[in-house]
């Protein structure tokens, strides 16, 4: 096996939330799609990187690696429909496992899968906790019924709470808030647990075994540096997709190009470039 190949390594919970900012709905909605779209963006990076007509485009390809990870697949009881879930049997969950069984029939493609850990419980969405703290303040009013029950010595003595309109707004406001609060703006402590140890391994493994000689590795944040550092000093070329997200300009530093494999969003104002070639069928 010649290797002078290329190997193109996908983190996939960031491609999948890419991929619908990139195509049309209708492109990415069954599993089948999103293998093709999978299919699409190898094919151009490797006509850029090696060119021709594109018909023997995949002998030029070592094999495709994707990361994700398995669904969690425990139990909970949700605190604010206070009813039971069964992640594995959620609709996110069965496309996800769909998707892994398409992929798995795909020529040349490997899928590489951590596992989702349970790290606490139900949290409070961020853009909510700071509203959240501050119905602390609202419900201050209310320390003049607790200084009243501490007083009392009659359990069936009337209290009495004297507000202004202000202090009424306050309770009326925290009252709002907590009884407006939706499904979705709670969320149960679930991480992602082995993707980005994979990645790394793979690119450590392919560069010492001098199995390729390019590293394509569609991502979007800087985790793979340490990685990159490796592969660049044994002689590697090391290419940076982030599928036309911004990225900092450290990375360029540690990376050898940039370029997307699937075409820019008309909206999109990023330097980087990319060529669109049309897939054989």
């Amino acid at each position: 096996m010649s290797s002078q190949q290329i190997a193109i390594l996908i983190d996939g919970g960031f491609f999948l939330k890419r991929l619908r900012q990139l195509v049309p709905a209708s492109h990415c909605d069954t599993p089948e799609n999103i293998a093709r779209c999978v299919r699409q963006l190898c094919f151009n990076h490797v006509m850029r990187l090696k060119g021709g007509s594109g018909k023997l485009w995949q002998q030029h390809l070592y094999r495709v690696f994707f990361y994700d990870a398995q669904p969690y697949d425990g139990k909970a009881h949700h605190p604010v429909t206070n009813r039971p879930i069964e992640f594995g049997k959620s609709d996110l969950a069965l496309a996800r496992q769909a998707l892994f069984e398409q992929l798995r029939k795909e020529r040349k493609l490997a899928l590489r899968l951590g596992k989702v850990n349970r790290e606490h419980d139900w949290a409070l969405s961020p853009r909510l906790t700071k509203t959240a703290l501050k119905t602390r303040q609202q419900l201050a009013p209310l320390q003049g019924l607790v200084e009243q029950l501490q007083q009392a010595t009659d359990s069936a003595q009337a209290l009495q709470l004297q507000l202004s309109t202000e202090q009424a707004q306050q309770l009326l406001a925290a009252h709002d808030f907590w009884q407006n609060l939706q499904a979705g703006d709670v969320a149960l402590g679930l991480r992602q647990k082995g993707v980005d140890m994979r990645i790394a391994i793979d690119i450590a493994s392919l560069t010492l075994k001098q199995q390729v000689s390019t590293i394509v590795l569609v991502a979007g944040d800087s985790d793979f540096v340490p990685a990159a550092k490796l592969a660049r000093r044994e002689g590697m070329e090391f290419i940076l997709d982030p599928l036309w997200q911004n990225v900092n300009d450290d990375l360029f530093e540690h990376i050898d190009a940039l370029q997307s494999g699937l075409k820019r969003p008309a909206a999109s104002s990023e330097a980087h470039t990319s060529t669109q070639h049309e897939m054989p069928n």
